[in-house]
């Protein structure tokens, strides 16, 4: 099994072909068919680019992603390919174009071989919320993968794929990635851009890649960043060589007292929290324990906020514009209603509900505009951390991964986001790293976040940490 960039160059320069490779992967994807990863399959395609990045290797003129085997989340648009947002409102929607980002990676010649499953319009911590059903954890089958990107997730941890993308809008990227051993990045808000990603909350929502190792994160971050003229929140700040990892000098880091001492923290990772600091300034980093009074409100705001986006980004998904029609119903309304009740789950149904309600007449103020502010008060204290530190450090999720069915009150569900949200409410960007291992062995994750557009210097401390660990 090939489980990063490096080993798939390794299989290149000894003699195997890139439809060799893709071949060794979808024979993978068969044999771990169980785990409910993929919703489908593109191997004609994939072995269509594989035999075309092969006569580009013989002639020299492969691009730097030449064999590197992508999963896409099934919210990411892929021209002349199925995208469902696991949905059966979109059941079998084809795009009429592709995402800038699946643009960016096929000009660089790496082979796209299947869409991924996540939770219902990427609206989930558990990817139980799929219309196809749950992904199942590679590392333990009766485990949840974490969600939304669930199924990207789950495909890079059993080596389905080299790297995958998912979608980040509370911590889809990161706390699936905590739950599985694979490294989760979100990037800053606009570094990347949403242009063919299927909108859940557009304030929020980054895409980001899945991969095993550190320097693919960088690598795929390189290709991927920049301006993009389809999308207006992209950033025209100049992108930078990310894979250079040089970590320049020492660093101040900052820990929330409040996450450090959260009551809702597993040992375990407690435990690795304060030997990460311990190795931190051992090393000769100074680390400082800062105050972020607001924990207990970002995942409330996080929530008012992004169901009011989601109500009317989802708006467009009625029987009649797009989406699934009712074949029973009678009437312009009953289209509407039977549409809508019949192809969206319990959970969007729910999100869109609270996001009405939040916005309607009456409440918005007392909601919405009040969300808002808190949102502006979360980033101007995160603002004043990051002046005086280079990095957050906190943990990613609370706890390793639970059991499928564990989690059956949305409230709990929703506290599974309690460290991620952080860095989509403020735009920050933020990385989880596959740092500790719980006392049965399952893997979690560790999160530093940067300030905006500081990828770079996120990257090069990320690797003197994981150095550290290994020591």
């Amino acid at each position: 099994m090939l489980h990063n960039y490096s080993e798939v160059k390794k299989a290149l320069t000894g003699g195997s072909s890139v439809v060799d490779i893709v071949k060794s992967y979808l024979e993978n994807i068969q044999k771990n068919a169980d785990l409910n990863a993929f919703l489908e399959v593109f191997e004609g395609s994939a072995l269509e680019k594989a035999r075309e990045v092969d006569a580009k290797l013989e002639e020299g003129k492969a691009g730097r992603l030449a064999g590197m085997v992508i999963g896409l989340k099934d919210n990411i648009c892929y021209k002349d390919h199925n995208v469902s947002a696991s949905s059966k409102i979109l059941e079998g929607f084809t795009s009429l174009y592709s995402a800038t980002v699946v643009e960016r990676l096929l000009a660089e010649d790496a082979v796209i071989i299947g869409r991924l499953n996540c939770d219902e319009f990427a609206m989930g911590s558990s990817n139980e919320n799929s219309a196809f059903g749950p992904v199942k954890n590679p590392i333990d089958k009766e485990r949840v993968p974490g969600g939304s990107s669930g199924g990207s997730a789950a495909a890079v941890a059993a080596g389905l794929c080299t790297a995958a993308l998912g979608s980040d809008t509370g911590g889809s990227i990161r706390q699936p990635a905590s739950f599985t051993g694979t490294f989760g990045l979100k990037p800053t808000y606009g570094r990347i851009s949403r242009y063919g990603l299927i909108a859940y909350a557009s304030s929020f929502d980054q895409i980001g890649p899945f991969t095993n190792s550190l320097e693919d994160s960088a690598l795929l971050l390189e290709i991927m960043a920049g301006k993009d003229e389809n999308d207006s929140t992209s950033s025209s700040k100049e992108t930078t060589n990310y894979t250079d990892f040089t970590s320049k000098g020492k660093k101040k880091i900052a820990v929330i007292s409040e996450c450090l001492n959260h009551e809702g923290l597993d040992p375990a990772v407690k435990q690795q929290l304060d030997l990460t600091i311990q190795q931190l300034k051992e090393a000769g980093h100074e680390v400082v324990e800062v105050s972020f009074p607001y924990l207990e409100y970002m995942v409330p705001t996080y929530y008012v906020l992004t169901t009011a986006e989601a109500s009317s980004n989802l708006s467009r998904f009625d029987g009649v514009h797009y989406g699934h029609r009712s074949t029973s119903a009678i009437g312009v309304e009953q289209t509407y209603k039977k549409s809508r009740s019949e192809g969206f789950g319990p959970e969007v149904q729910r999100r869109i509900m609270a996001g009405t309600f939040v916005l309607s007449h009456g409440y918005y103020d007392a909601y919405y505009t009040k969300g808002q502010k808190v949102r502006r008060v979360l980033k101007k204290r995160t603002d004043e951390i990051l002046a005086e530190a280079d990095f957050i450090l906190t943990p990613t999720t609370p706890a390793a991964a639970f059991p499928l069915n564990g989690l059956t009150d949305p409230i709990q569900m929703y506290l599974q986001d309690i460290f991620t949200v952080h860095a989509n409410l403020t735009g920050n960007p933020a990385i989880s790293l596959p740092l500790g291992n719980d006392k049965n062995n399952l893997p979690f994750g560790i999160q530093i976040m940067a300030r905006n557009f500081e990828e770079r210097d996120m990257y090069g401390f990320c690797n003197e940490l994981l150095e550290l660990a290994q020591k």
